[in-house]
């Protein structure tokens, strides 16, 4: 495979993204809250987030390992930031969760696969055989400075708001209650909006095609989610706080 083709892979991947987004927007994907047997046969949720989850790290490390480049500092700062994200995703973050007895359907947790696949395959591919050869001072520039600093913060809100969102459950509970603190004061998924600002930051430091269309399907994935969110704790609490936006403080 070479570079052109690999781009026009990542092309079509994003293009296939901004043509579901209005499918996205309207129909409501059955995750958490919104998770109905409609969907078909439904598994544990956590263990199903656990086998969602855990391919994008495994597929991204297959291609990139297996790439034809010499692998430096840089690219393994690359390769082991997306690992680390996705082992908090996969691992640690569902096993922290307080969700006995809530299940998932297998539909979307394949759909998941394929979608972590897809990812890992284009970022893998071009970290391991055609963009990862970044040398040292690839860590002083000005692009790498501004994207790591844009995905620390990116992971500073989504950590904290996570912790918020778990704390909110005491052993036994399985009800929900309205977040409390952080950016939960102006939005009501400050989560999906540092996850969201984590892979723009990722976008900036890699400057690749590849990285660019993971934030563009992170938007596109979350912003739904979002959205749905919002109107679910609209719906579900009388007293929910109407001047809180879905997913950016103030705008939307």
């Amino acid at each position: 495979m070479t570079l052109f083709t690999l781009n026009i892979i990542t092309l079509s991947w994003i293009g296939i993204g901004l043509v579901s987004l209005p499918f996205l927007l309207r129909v409501t994907q059955p995750y958490g809250r919104h998770a109905s047997s409609s969907w078909g046969p439904m598994i544990d949720n956590r263990l199903g987030w656990i086998i969602q989850e855990a391919p994008s790290m495994i597929f991204l490390s297959i291609f990139f390992f297996t790439g034809t480049l010499l692998k430096t500092h840089t690219s393994y700062f690359f390769w082991g930031l997306w690992v680390a994200h996705y082992i908090y995703r996969s691992i640690i973050y569902p096993l922290r969760t307080k969700t006995n007895g809530k299940k998932i359907p297998i539909v979307i947790v394949l759909s998941a696969i394929g979608f972590n696949f897809i990812n890992g395959f284009v970022n893998g591919s071009y970290l391991g055989s055609f963009g990862g050869n970044y040398g040292d001072e690839y860590f002083t520039s000005p692009r790498f400075i501004i994207g790591l600093a844009v995905f620390i913060s990116g992971l500073i809100i989504n950590q904290q708001s996570d912790n918020i969102l778990l704390a909110l459950r005491k052993p036994g509970e399985t009800g929900y209650k309205i977040p409390q603190g952080g950016l939960f004061r102006f939005i009501s998924c400050p989560n999906l909006f540092g996850e969201m600002i984590e892979w723009t930051g990722f976008a900036i430091m890699v400057w690749s095609l590849p990285a660019l269309s993971f934030a563009i399907w992170t938007i596109i994935n979350l912003t739904p989610r979002a959205l749905d969110h919002h109107r679910w704790y609209l719906s579900k609490f009388t007293d929910y706080p109407k001047e809180r936006k879905a997913l950016v403080p103030f705008i939307l």
